[in-house]
């Protein structure tokens, strides 16, 4: 008879499969248009991916620097002056990482102690949470609400104790694609001053504003900077998600204590893809056309959409467009996520597996980094879904 296997505690017991596996996998179950992970179905640059090849032919398949291929980091300091302003030295404030989530996990465990409490903004990103409680700290949710999501910074800060260490903040947001004004950064950094905090700002979705709308980066504001790692990602930037490449861009201080965890996480992030990235970034224009490339994309799945019986919200970044379906259905969102994909094949995002608290909202979210005709093929059995 065999030993049954003893196990001890989980440190996650409240963690299961996320919502973007269950949904990958009904998508897949049914042949639905996915619309729920948020990835690109179209393939990233050629000459990016020849890039990685000459990489690998020309040797660079061994471990690369702790923080990152030296040339990359010097390519990555020029467009962070460029655009921001902000002089960093690549050698003490950069770090190349495997990817936003390992920048965001890396930095959690750096600085997150056991007791300490950690503010994060709702609904979020759904790595935030299981990481501070990893590391012994304690999650304080900040709830937006629908429609418009906007923050009340007033109600933010009476959420903060003498046990409050960090704050953790997403611009452009996921998944409401909310993006911050210059007024929410002044807010935001007067906070973090006057309360002697730290702050995780998780820029992933960096060039992806639309409508003329600037991103203020926490970059822009030296006095925040001095209290935040930023953190960003090559991979939604340049159509590779799989690729899991990003970076951690901090104060020098910061910096050190951040690799002391890197370097035992993952010690150093995939090199021939580095040495492919620190090319391609001479041209700025992969970048500088993203926000009009994507905000078509946006605006063609709003058109494709009208005539249906779903609401859109504002987006005013990210590749992600919220919708109302409260004309629809009185499904709560997960079930009405499930219901649309096994009655008609497409996969989309229910909100409230980002909350701690879930709001009784009926809205979903639907990724439009996809093919045109992806788009509009969703769109098209969206349309034809009639009042349940």
């Amino acid at each position: 008879m065999a030993t049954p296997t003893i196990l001890p505690p989980s440190k996650l017991p409240n963690v299961g499969t996320t919502i973007f596996t269950t949904m990958s996998a009904l998508a897949n179950e049914y042949s639905a248009v996915n619309l729920s992970q948020g990835f690109p179905d179209f393939m990233c640059s050629e000459k990016l991916i020849n890039l990685v090849s000459k990489a690998m032919h020309d040797g660079k398949n061994q471990y690369a620097p702790m923080a990152g291929d030296p040339l990359l980091r010097q390519r990555i300091a020029h467009k962070v002056e460029s655009l921001y302003r902000q002089s960093i030295d690549p050698d003490t404030e950069l770090t190349i990482t495997a990817g936003g989530t390992q920048a965001i996990f890396t930095a959690i465990g750096a600085f997150v102690h056991p007791g300490d409490e950690v503010i994060i903004i709702e609904p979020a990103y759904d790595c935030y949470k299981p990481a501070i409680e990893l590391f012994g700290g304690h999650t304080v949710p900040y709830a937006l609400h629908a429609p418009d999501y906007t923050i009340d910074w007033a109600v933010l800060e009476s959420l903060i104790t003498p046990a409050t260490r960090m704050l953790i903040t997403n611009n452009p947001h996921n998944p409401t694609g909310r993006v911050f004004s210059r007024h929410d950064l002044t807010r935001l950094r007067d906070i973090v001053i006057r309360h002697n905090l730290l702050l995780i700002s998780d820029e992933v979705y960096e060039h992806l504003t639309y409508d003329g709308l600037t991103h203020e980066s926490v970059l822009r504001y030296p006095e925040l900077y001095a209290r935040t790692l930023v953190i960003f990602s090559f991979g939604k930037t340049y159509h590779n998600t799989g690729w899991k490449t990003g970076y951690c861009i901090a104060p020098p201080g910061l910096t050190t204590e951040f690799r002391k965890v890197h370097q035992f996480n993952v010690f150093s992030a995939n090199t021939p893809i580095q040495a492919a990235y620190s090319a391609f970034m001479a041209d700025p224009n992969e970048y500088l056309g993203l926000p009009a490339f994507f905000q078509a994309k946006r605006d063609l799945l709003l058109h494709s959409m009208q005539g249906s019986a779903f609401s859109p919200l504002i987006c005013q970044g990210s590749y992600f467009q919220l919708f109302d379906y409260s004309s629809l259905s009185d499904l709560p969102d997960t079930e009405f996520c499930q219901w649309l994909v096994q009655h008609h094949q497409v996969a989309a995002i229910p909100l409230s597996p980002f909350y701690t608290v879930p709001p009784d909202d009926k809205i979903i979210r639907l990724c439009f980094a996809k093919k045109d005709e992806t788009i509009t093929n969703a769109a098209k059995r969206l349309r034809d879904i009639l009042i349940m």
